[in-house]
């Protein structure tokens, strides 16, 4: 159950122009979709890159180096796992990547971006909860639901040893406190390079206390 006892910021991630230019295309994607099915708040739409995509980057510090199942759950409009699939293309070719969206519109999205940005990527348009167990080797999401919830989902569908990576806000403290009230887990904490009182967590060994 142990936890880091200082907040470690991540590198900052260098991608080549090709994995620059693909991210700038995906932005114009969410930009065009965001019309019709509200992918990003309107005060969001001028700032994609800085307030969607730059924060997602920070997971790809823990791009895998060999074959992975990465499972991204409530993807939205992709992030972070759209943004980790694009990245991987240079970086990790092998990490095959399923995203889970319920909101059948966003799905759509979702598999008109992997198929225009030829990723390496699925898409689930169902509930998290209702899914098979996928056995994934990294689990993420970002603002999508509290902490105790997030690990019952990866109670359910991370392998054994796998890792999860949930993007956190300011709260990140107080649900860390009630998730240990269910949950034992290993937890390292990253300072967030968009937010300063926002975590980058990293968990692994979920058990029910």
């Amino acid at each position: 159950m142990m936890t880091s006892e200082t907040p470690r910021a991540l590198d900052e991630i260098n991608v080549s122009r090709e994995t620059d230019a693909c991210l700038d295309a995906y932005a114009a994607l969410v930009r065009k979709w965001s019309r019709s099915i509200n992918l990003v708040s309107k005060n969001d739409l001028d700032h994609v890159r800085e307030r969607h995509i730059k924060d997602s980057l920070q997971l790809a510090s823990f791009l895998p180096q060999s074959p992975a199942n990465w499972l991204d759950i409530g993807s939205g409009g992709g992030f972070p796992g759209i943004v980790m699939a694009i990245v991987a293309r240079e970086q990790a070719p092998q990490t095959r990547f399923e995203l889970v969206e319920s909101d059948a519109r966003k799905a759509a999205f979702l598999r008109t971006v992997i198929r225009e940005l030829e990723l390496n990527a699925t898409v689930s348009c169902e509930r998290i909860e209702a899914m098979t167990p996928r056995a994934a080797d990294i689990m993420s999401a970002r603002a999508l639901a509290p902490l105790d919830m997030l690990l019952s989902y990866a109670d359910r569908h991370l392998a054994p040893g796998g890792t999860c990576l949930f993007l956190k806000g300011k709260t990140v403290e107080t649900e860390i406190h009630a998730a240990r009230e269910k949950w034992s887990f290993d937890l390292s904490t990253y300072v967030s390079r968009t937010d300063a009182s926002a975590r980058l967590l990293s968990i692994t060994g979920i058990h029910h206390v």
